[in-house]
């Protein structure tokens, strides 16, 4: 595939994983170029995970994509997006949330914090400039905190790298009716990734889809 068009075609016509209109308008906004390394660009399109330094991944746009389906991000809302690394779920997010949401990503790895703001600067200067919406930003990640505490609660929360367990802590953060998406399992195995519905009376709804791998939440 030689550009995000066909990447998106794929994704609707081959995978079937992006379905909804709002979520297509997104992924041909947001170039997935502007996110890959230089000496990868060759391989901008493919449907798989590209290493971007520092043991840190761009995920495979099929796993992006059923994600962001699943998480259902609404205009308006706050989205949290942990491990947010290249900065591409980070804009596709902000992308979704229009000019009344907001959307912060936190990376802990710093040189990734760079990067990730580098590329959301040359997306947003080259590709947005033209859409009304909020720009996101990308914070540096505290050790030994999860999530982004003082700035919940979120109405959406998007991991992009596997725990073992889910987090307490991010259940915390989540507004009523919230809805928080994780890959649970251990590092170098068979993964899935949970869809967590924290529900108006604060009781939890979670769906399970099997068969996927992330680089571990750190």
């Amino acid at each position: 595939m030689t550009s995000q068009a066909e990447l998106v075609q794929h994704l609707k016509e081959d995978v079937r994983v992006l379905t909804s209109p709002r979520l297509e308008r997104a992924f041909l906004a947001v170039d997935r170029a502007y996110f890959v390394p230089k000496e990868l660009q060759g391989e901008t399109y493919e449907d798989y995970p590209l290493a971007i330094g520092y043991g840190a991944t761009i995920s495979q746009p099929t796993t992006v994509a059923f994600m962001l389906e699943k998480l259902d991000v609404r205009e308006g809302q706050k989205v949290l997006d942990i491990g947010s690394g290249s900065g591409w779920t980070t804009a596709l997010l902000a992308h979704l949330v229009g000019p009344k949401g907001k959307v912060i990503g936190v990376e802990i790895i710093p040189e990734m914090v760079e990067q990730g703001r580098t590329n959301l600067r040359q997306c947003y200067s080259n590709v947005l400039k033209n859409i009304r919406i909020t720009l996101p930003e990308i914070r540096q990640a505290k050790e030994g905190v999860v999530g982004l505490p003082e700035e919940a609660p979120f109405d959406r929360i998007l991991i992009s790298a596997a725990a073992e367990k889910v987090p307490e802590e991010l259940i915390a953060q989540l507004t009523p009716d919230g809805v928080l998406v994780i890959p649970i399992g251990k590092q170098f195995e068979s993964q899935r990734i949970l869809r967590i519905h924290k529900r108006q009376d604060g009781t939890i709804e979670t769906e399970e889809y099997p068969g996927f791998v992330f680089v571990p939440l750190r």
